[in-house]
């Protein structure tokens, strides 16, 4: 079955049922209690989860191994590896992962995970930037954001966030696309229902990136988002866009002291 289409398929369904409720109740959703928070983990097969538990069957480690090759290995004019700067990233990667995206102080802007790879990568080792999605790209985060395993995800204190929070939490509230649907009506109004032979998730970034069976690849939480909107029948931001990183920042915000699983296994 073309989970794609089985996406498109229920959303118009869901849409069709609600009917005039959805024009004449425009409504924000309550946000997901604290003791409800649930990770995407929980709504897995067991079969997954072992596959996730195991780093031997979790095929995301084969990036974190690449991650870490990647990061010793020297590149660009510099000829500089990220440990030359950081060092051993076990110790001064911990727990980075957590807290992004976050304001980036010389460029004035919000930058994600992927972002600040790249800026190290022009700005410190004169090398170019990796493309979205490129293998090499995905295994670095992996690596660092492995380092944030079993860890909380910290809620950052930075004022200058705030107007970006509320940006994201604006998207993720907002109707969209010709289905007219928001990302809180599947994930705070309807997870636990099953969703083309899965359960809907809650929609907790506490794994990426991660490993989906669908892609049979690594994916960022960029991929994920932009899936989401094509299945809403909506424009994709593009990727590195600042609303794409404005939702991240929202939903790490949302999944609060939830614990990070990274690099998550997910259908």
């Amino acid at each position: 079955m073309n989970v794609q289409v089985s996406l498109s398929r229920w959303l118009a369904l869901t849409a069709s049922l609600m009917g005039v409720l959805v024009i004449a109740n425009p409504t924000l959703s309550a946000e997901i209690a604290s003791a409800d928070r649930r990770s995407d983990y929980e709504f897995m097969r067991r079969d997954t989860q072992a596959m996730q538990d195991d780093d031997a069957a979790n095929p995301g480690m084969l990036w974190v191994l690449e991650g870490e090759t990647l990061w010793n290995a020297r590149a660009g004019e510099a000829n500089k590896s990220c440990a030359d700067c950081h060092g051993d990233a076990r110790v001064s990667m911990k727990g980075i992962a957590s807290v992004y995206p976050s304001f980036d102080d010389k460029r004035e802007k919000l930058v994600d995970l992927e972002a600040r790879i790249n800026i190290c990568r022009t700005d410190h080792q004169n090398a170019k930037p990796l493309p979205f999605e490129s293998k090499e790209l995905l295994a670095l985060m992996a690596y660092v954001a492995r380092q944030s395993n079993g860890m909380p995800i910290k809620s950052n204190t930075d004022v200058r966030l705030k107007p970006h929070i509320n940006a994201g939490q604006r998207m993720f509230y907002g109707r969209q696309g010709q289905l007219n649907l928001s990302c809180a009506q599947c994930h705070e109004d309807n997870w636990g229902k099953q969703l083309a032979g899965n359960k809907v998730p809650q929609g907790h970034p506490t794994g990426y990136p991660i490993y989906r069976l669908e892609w049979q690849n690594l994916g960022s939480l960029q991929r994920r988002l932009r899936t989401c909107l094509s299945g809403m029948r909506a424009q994709p931001y593009e990727y590195g866009s600042v609303e794409l990183i404005e939702l991240e920042l929202y939903l790490m915000w949302r999944a609060r002291g939830m614990t990070m699983d990274t690099p998550a296994v997910r259908p």
